[in-house]
């Protein structure tokens, strides 16, 4: 209540500071000071003429001015004096009246809360307990939003909380509401995309990819956006897109960027880590034989095969597709090792230092049938 008596208060004077003014009655200017000073410019014209100071056309143009004003203030002098426009200072007045208080409640209008409820004393006094379980914070919060639907900063504060907890179909609605009632941004888009896509199992749904294309509409540079992109690039048997925005990314990066790591182990997932192709060193696969069947397929199979999905992609290297054969003859695997061998000799079968070199690379293992 203080607050609003406050505001009444700062209305009605800058109320009265307007009116004031307009409120003044006319006045009889007192004109025999005026009039003297007036005589006395006249006689110094003419002083200034006779000292050869002004030239007598300037000096008639300034008398002519001087006797001007000398008139008017003789008559204000008898007593008429000079009447402001009632009319327009009547305006003045109303306009001031009503259209102060009606400019403030425009403005508070969109920028206050007139609905928002007072607050009891004790209430204002109680401060958020720090200690409280996590689960009892956002409870609280949700409590208020539930009344303050339109809260874009509580939803906003809300959503990446509920996605830490786990509750994901609940962030992507407070995420949603982040958007609508605190506007709408690269990274608020591309965080709804991310729950969205937890919420899916870690499927990049297709409303979820919908998200992190708005991101990236909004911000070219929106990396968590381009990751996601690149996975559901993945999902969709589209690896070697996947491999070209993850790598557009990493090109683009700096060297301490906190995600190079993760983008780093996508591409080694889908064959696209390196130019080289990965070491696979004949102790480590022996080793891999000793081990149980779970473990060794664990160790061995995915390096095995991000290689060989990665020779699918780029043929042209020798050295790899030797590693492959090794690596499935060591293994014990007879068939994969003439499949690997075939699909060498047809990848390279249009360059014939490159199939010299693969023949040779196989006589040397033995295995060059």
């Amino acid at each position: 209540m203080t607050l609003w008596f406050a505001f009444a208060l700062m209305t009605a004077a800058a109320i009265f500071a307007v009116l004031l003014p307009l409120g003044l009655g006319s006045r009889t200017c007192a004109g025999g000071d005026e009039t003297n000073v007036y005589k006395d410019q006249l006689a110094e014209i003419e002083r200034d003429v006779a000292a050869g100071l002004i030239g007598p056309s300037e000096a008639e143009a300034a008398r002519v001015e001087i006797s001007r004003r000398l008139l008017a203030a003789a008559d204000q002098a008898g007593g008429r004096p000079v009447k402001p426009n009632a009319k327009l200072r009547r305006a003045a007045a109303v306009l001031a009246l009503v259209g102060l208080p009606v400019v403030a409640v425009a403005m508070y209008l969109p920028l206050g809360s007139p609905r928002l409820g007072d607050f009891p004393l004790s209430a204002r006094a109680r401060t958020p307990d720090a200690t409280q379980p996590l689960e009892n914070l956002v409870a609280q919060v949700e409590r208020h939003l539930e009344q303050n639907q339109s809260d874009g900063r509580g939803w906003t504060v809300l959503a990446p909380v509920l996605a830490r907890i786990g509750r994901f179909d609940d962030a992507v609605r407070a995420f949603r509401n982040s958007i609508t009632y605190a506007g709408e941004s690269a990274d608020r888009r591309a965080d709804l995309g991310e729950v969205m896509t937890a919420a899916a199992g870690g499927v990049v749904t297709a409303e979820a990819k919908a998200e992190f294309e708005r991101a990236l509409a909004l911000n070219a540079e929106e990396t968590k956006a381009s990751y996601y992109l690149g996975l559901a690039a993945e999902q969709d048997g589209r690896s070697a897109d996947a491999v070209a925005i993850w790598r557009a990314m990493l090109d683009k990066a700096p060297a301490d960027a906190p995600w190079r790591p993760l983008v780093q182990e996508a591409l080694t997932r889908v064959g696209g880590g390196g130019t080289e192709a990965p070491a696979l060193s004949d102790k480590t696969i022996s080793a891999a034989k000793n081990m149980s069947e779970n473990d060794r397929t664990a160790m061995i199979r995915g390096m095995v095969d991000r290689l060989a999905t990665r020779l699918k992609q780029n043929g042209d290297d020798v050295d790899g597709w030797l590693r492959l054969v090794r690596a499935y003859l060591v293994m014990g695997d007879e068939e994969k090792a003439r499949s690997a061998r075939a699909d060498a000799r047809q990848a390279v079968g249009g360059d014939a230092e490159r199939l010299r070199l693969l023949n040779e690379g196989l006589k040397n293992l033995g295995f060059d049938g």
